[in-house]
């Protein structure tokens, strides 16, 4: 996939944000912190939120055959673009909460929300690609339920509650992980296994970018009621 999205552009979306939050985290002030987490965080909703009110729209009106050849393009970038701009801006927002201190006794918290994401995630994958006989998918989701259920053990006994907003927004941010590493991420996988086989089907295609396109409204609905908690949490109004 990486050469239908030009490799250069393939490796730069994912080591440049990754890079930046290493740096921001490791080294740098919790202003070089909240803008790289802003500043991924207002990529990954206005990108969704384009592709709902306006690309998805446009190509509507296309042909299937036109639509198919769209998504052929742009599907490969945004399969390295979006999930990496999603991983940056919710660790990004975690370390950073804690950074600041207004995530106390965050480790059950974390254990909790990684096993209501990625779990459910796994498990919608399995079934977009009928995988739950394949013994590679049930090797990758015993070793998540055990290290889950491991943190789980592990953390659990110190557990405490925490500010309603910090709640909210992880219930938030479970949503959008399940959504886009459960139903995004097998759409554009559908796609490019399509593409790339020997007879593709553009009515395939066209189906799954259509539906992609119309799931980032959702998602930009999330982000949006994400964004409206976070300038609470910032500004300690709840």
């Amino acid at each position: 996939m990486g050469n239908q999205a030009n490799p250069a552009f393939a490796v730069g979306t994912v080591v440049v944000p990754i890079a930046a939050l290493v740096y921001a985290i490791r080294f740098g002030t919790i202003q070089h912190h909240t803008y790289v987490h802003v500043m991924a965080g207002v990529l990954w909703t206005g990108i969704d939120l384009f592709m709902a009110l306006v690309f998805g729209p446009v190509l509507g009106s296309l042909a299937v055959s036109e639509r198919a050849s769209v998504f052929e393009r742009f599907t490969p970038k945004m399969t390295f673009l979006m999930p990496t701009l999603a991983l940056v801006t919710v660790f990004g927002g975690i370390t950073l909460a804690t950074r600041m201190g207004i995530f106390p006794n965050a480790d059950p918290w974390i254990a909790l929300f990684s096993t209501f994401a990625v779990i459910p995630a796994l498990l919608l994958i399995g079934w977009h690609f009928h995988a739950y006989r394949d013994r590679r998918w049930q090797a990758i989701f015993t070793i998540a339920v055990v290290a889950h259920a491991v943190s789980l053990a592990v953390t659990l006994p110190g557990f405490a509650l925490t500010s309603p907003s910090i709640m909210l927004a992880l219930v938030i941010v479970t949503v959008l992980t399940v959504l886009g590493f459960g139903v995004l991420m097998p759409g554009e996988a559908r796609i490019y296994l399509e593409m790339t086989s020997a007879d593709p089907d553009p009515n395939v295609i066209s189906r799954y970018g259509m539906r992609n396109a119309k799931l980032s409204a959702v998602q930009g609905f999330f982000q949006l009621a994400i964004i409206v908690v976070m300038v609470y949490i910032r500004w300690g109004w709840v």
